[in-house]
């Protein structure tokens, strides 16, 4: 985690980002503060991914399209003519 100084209302800046207290409510739920809502360009209704790493949280925005997500990832992870000698090998 890189430094951290203090912001006003429970938050702190991390490096270029924002982190803020919050409190589990008695009924398991927290409000994801304002920096964070703003960082992700979400509203009340939108949907958020949470996902357990070990024992950090991470909130993602839902993409509206998986396909247009994850478009490209694998762009430069094999040669050009990969796919060429692929179908080569099936004759």
């Amino acid at each position: 985690m890189g430094d951290l100084t203090a912001e006003g209302g429970g938050a702190w800046m991390v490096d270029n980002g924002v982190m803020a207290e919050v409190k589990l409510s008695s009924g398991n739920q927290i409000v994801i503060p304002v920096e964070a809502r703003k960082a992700l360009n979400v509203k009340a209704g939108d949907k958020i991914l949470v996902t357990v790493m070990g024992n950090e949280v991470i909130i993602l925005k839902k993409p509206e399209s998986w396909s247009g997500a994850i478009r490209g990832l694998a762009r430069g992870t094999y040669p050009p003519d990969y796919l060429e000698r692929e179908r080569s090998d099936w004759d």
